[in-house]
C-alpha cells in the first residue's frame, strides 16, 4: 500500500490497525472527534482550529480572536482505542513560540490511583515546547493529576526538528515504552510500570508559557499532519 510522501503502510512484523492520511476536505468522523471546547492552560480548545486542508493534511491551528487564544485538538476516544502497539505521526511543527503541540495517548483510567501506571498512563509521544533550543519532550503521567500524581519525562535535542516534516513514534509493549524520532530511538523506559489500559489518540496544541511568550508569535500559525498510523504485533 503506497501512500503520500512515498511512504508504505506495511511494517514488517506488524499489522496496521489505524490509519488516516487526511485526504478530502473534512475530518473523518469515523476516526476522530474534536476535543471538548474547554479552557486549556492560557487558551481554549476550539473546534474551528482543527480541520483538514484539502491538500492531504490535518491542520492544528493556533489563533487569537478578540484577545483570547485558541488552539485545535482532536481525539479518537470511543472510535479507536488500543493497548500496546506501534504509534506514529508524521508532521511539520510550527516555528512560533508561546504554545506546544503534542501527539499523545490517553485513557480514562489515568485518574485511578493504586496500581502505579499499570492501570492507565498518559503517554506523551512528543511535545514541542522547546523551539529555541531544538528539543522535543517525551513524558509519562499516572495516578491522576492531584496529590498522587507521578511523572517521568525526557527532553531530547534534535537539530532542525522545527523545520520540515518529521516522524515521531512509540513502541509500547508489555515490558517498556520505546520512543523514537525519525527512526532513531530517543528514550526507552518502563517508568511507573507499563500501562495495560487501552488508550485513544490525541493530536493537540495548547497555549502556555512552557512554550514561550505567545505575545511574540505571529498568529495564526499551524502544525501540518501528514498521517497518523497505529499497528499491532502480527
Amino acid at each position: 500500500m503506497t501512500t503520500k510522501q512515498g511512504k508504505v503502510s506495511e511494517k514488517s512484523g506488524w499489522t496496521l490497525t489505524f490509519e488516516d492520511t487526511f485526504e478530502g476536505r473534512e475530518l473523518d468522523g469515523s476516526k476522530w472527534s474534536h476535543c471538548p471546547e474547554e479552557v486549556r492552560k492560557d487558551g481554549l480548545w476550539s473546534d474551528q482550529d482543527s480541520f483538514v486542508d484539502g491538500d492531504g493534511h490535518l491542520v492544528i491551528q493556533i489563533s487569537e480572536r478578540n484577545g483570547t487564544y485558541y488552539s485545535g485538538a482532536i481525539r479518537s476516544k470511543g472510535k479507536f482505542e488500543q493497548a500496546y502497539g506501534y504509534y506514529e505521526i508524521r508532521c511539520q511543527l510550527p516555528s512560533e513560540e508561546g504554545f506546544w503541540t503534542a501527539f499523545w495517548l490517553m485513557s480514562d483510567t489515568v485518574f485511578q490511583v493504586g496500581d502505579d501506571g499499570r492501570d492507565g498512563t498518559e503517554i506523551d509521544i512528543y511535545e514541542s515546547p522547546y523551539l529555541r533550543d531544538s528539543r522535543i519532550n517525551h513524558a509519562l503521567h499516572w495516578d491522576g493529576y492531584g496529590e498522587h500524581h507521578r511523572t517521568e519525562e525526557l527532553a531530547v535535542h534534535v537539530p532542525g526538528i522545527y523545520e520540515g516534516f518529521h516522524t515521531f513514534a512509540l513502541e509500547w509493549n508489555e515490558n517498556e515504552y520505546i520512543f523514537s524520532i525519525d527512526g532513531q530511538e530517543t528514550w526507552r523506559t518502563s517508568a511507573g510500570g507499563v500501562s495495560q489500559a487501552p488508550s485513544y489518540l490525541k493530536v493537540t496544541a495548547e497555549v502556555g508559557e512552557w512554550g514561550g511568550n505567545i505575545a511574540n508569535a505571529k498568529l495564526p500559525t499551524k502544525m501540518l499532519v501528514d498521517y497518523v498510523r497505529v499497528y499491532k504485533r502480527s
